[in-house]
């Protein structure tokens, strides 16, 4: 029997979802804490792959048994078995064919930039306190929409067959101290978002212009964009899927 499991995790001190040979991974904590309670190896299967450091409000696994499942029962012990930082949702059993990663229809991401000092919300946004043109950043993350080949954003010597995305939504907004972006795709690059947000940091400082994004673009090389951003304010935030209705 194949089901999904749904989850969040704080990433702060995981090296991503993936599992890692050297390091500790949210996969490899969940897979441990799941194997555990089925008595079984189970590997569950991300719905994708968050970096070192990124969190998810939201995010998707597959995996098999051939036990029968009290989704309640499994669910509280997990929570209680699993560290602080991970929490699962919900259980869902789903069709035998059904995949976390492969079946997802699109993905939803946010960033946080606190503009003002916050030692509370270190651990998941970006501190930066230079004054940024919010209106300029959202011109420019409309033209996002008009392109599907977004190589220059793409981490190099990533194993992908192709760079086309189609991007439905990307904006910013303002809340308080804090200046929060939305993109959803059917699907990103390794390293997208974060190129994306520090690409449109630079046109809220005024360093590059609408037009010079464009070209960015156009170029298809990631030494045009712009930096990384820090990957504490990025979060994983939706996931849908044609069978499940949330």
């Amino acid at each position: 029997m194949r089901y999904f499991i749904e989850f969040a995790y704080n990433g702060t001190h995981y090296h991503g979802w993936q599992y890692q040979p050297n390091a500790i991974s949210v996969q490899e904590t969940l897979n441990k804490i799941f194997s555990t309670l089925l008595q079984q190896e189970i590997d569950i299967v991300g719905a994708g792959r968050t970096d070192s450091g990124v969190h998810a409000s939201l995010m998707y696994g597959h995996f098999d048994t051939d036990k029968e499942i009290d989704k309640d029962k499994l669910i509280y012990k997990a929570n209680s078995f699993l560290p602080k930082d991970i929490i699962v949702y919900d259980i869902i059993p789903v069709h035998e064919e059904a995949h976390a990663r492969f079946d997802a229809t699109s993905r939803t991401y946010h960033y946080f930039i606190s503009t003002k000092k916050d030692i509370f919300g270190n651990e998941t946004s970006w501190y930066n306190q230079l004054p940024l043109d919010l209106e300029a950043m959202n011109e420019a993350a409309q033209l996002l929409l008009n392109f599907t080949d977004f190589q220059c954003f793409s981490k190099s010597n990533t194993d992908v067959f192709t760079y086309n995305c189609k991007i439905t939504e990307a904006y910013w907004r303002k809340e308080n101290n804090k200046l929060i972006f939305t993109i959803t795709a059917d699907r990103f690059l390794r390293n997208m978002v974060r190129a994306i947000v520090g690409t449109l940091v630079n046109i809220g400082l005024h360093k590059i212009t609408k037009e010079d994004f464009i070209k960015i673009i156009e170029s298809k090389d990631r030494k045009q964009a712009g930096f990384s951003v820090p990957a504490q304010g990025l979060f994983l935030t939706n996931i849908t899927y044609p069978y499940i209705n949330k």
